[in-house]
């Protein structure tokens, strides 16, 4: 079966006056693979720009780097694309026989390309995040090892409350575990840093989500509207599977990714810099639309 999406994303800033633009780095295309096909796609960008620049960064990632003219009172980039998702049988696909139950082990090479995403960004001098993750290996007989990655995902998305939050950055695992309430790139962080303390390598993805709320007015995803985080755990034998506590969403056709990365900061669907006084800067607005525009099967 593939669904296909259409996806307008527009980030608007606004200044009290004009001010210098500096180079802006722009993460908005989806991330094609086996499971997502890019179809089309387009970028406006107002002011026009100086120079667009296309390239792949660090993680493979499509970054367009923009300077746009300048001065000026406002920056507007819109990106809009067509794509197709096959879908990620997540739950279905078969893992290697060696890693079926946890604890499990990489292979020497598997570690190598892996080394980053295995690493916790965080400390945790207390183990309190250690503990938090040990509650989900079994006591009484042995864990699975997606299953035990069910079940974290579930354990968030029951537990926590998603609030929305638009200043910049992440909470720490240990802010998100006080607090019990959280974003999305916030309970995909307190996941990646968990699961990594187990030994499995994990990533933050970032990138859009379909709410089919929109089709039916059922909401039943939060985190629509906006860009979206998830993460993806490296299990041999099934390779890269979504996962994504905020919505209890494991693979499927909903989760159109755009980045990955060690950490949520490295993901930023837009970054740059601008020049003028503090005061300057009034606001920034972001839109994401997700349409279904048709399935076949």
């Amino acid at each position: 079966m593939s669904v296909f999406f259409d996806i307008t994303h527009t980030t608007h800033y606004r200044y009290a006056q004009p001010v210098e633009l500096g180079e802006h780095k722009v993460m908005f295309r989806p991330r094609g693979s086996h499971d997502v096909r890019v179809l089309a796609t387009d970028l406006v960008v107002s002011p026009e720009p100086q120079d667009i620049r296309l390239i792949s960064d660090v993680y493979s990632n499509s970054v367009a780097l923009v300077k746009p003219q300048s001065p000026a009172n406002e920056l507007q980039v819109t990106c809009k694309f067509s794509v197709e998702h096959t879908g990620t049988r997540a739950l279905d696909l078969p893992l290697n026989d060696n890693v079926l139950q946890y604890p499990f082990f990489y292979t020497d090479e598997e570690r190598i390309a892996l080394g980053h995403y295995l690493a916790p960004y965080y400390d945790d001098p207390t183990g309190e995040l250690q503990a938090w993750a040990d509650q989900f290996v079994l006591t009484d007989g042995p864990t699975g090892t997606r299953e035990l990655l069910v079940a974290m995902t579930q354990t968030i998305k029951e537990s926590m409350l998603y609030l929305t939050r638009f200043d910049e950055g992440v909470q720490t695992p240990y802010e998100t575990l006080a607090l019990k309430s959280g974003t999305c790139r916030d309970f995909a962080t307190l996941m990646i840093e968990a699961v990594r303390r187990l030994g499995y390598a994990a990533r933050f993805v970032s990138g859009y989500l379909y709410a089919p709320w929109l089709d039916d007015d059922d909401p039943a995803h939060v985190g629509a509207g906006a860009t979206h985080a998830w993460l993806q755990v490296y299990l041999p034998g099934a390779g890269w599977i979504p996962f994504d506590p905020t919505n209890n969403l494991i693979g499927g056709t909903d989760l159109v990714r755009v980045a990955v990365a060690r950490h949520a900061s490295l993901a930023s669907p837009v970054s740059g810099s601008w020049h003028g006084f503090p005061g300057d800067y009034l606001d920034m607005f972001v839109d994401v639309q997700v349409r279904k525009v048709a399935v076949t099967v």
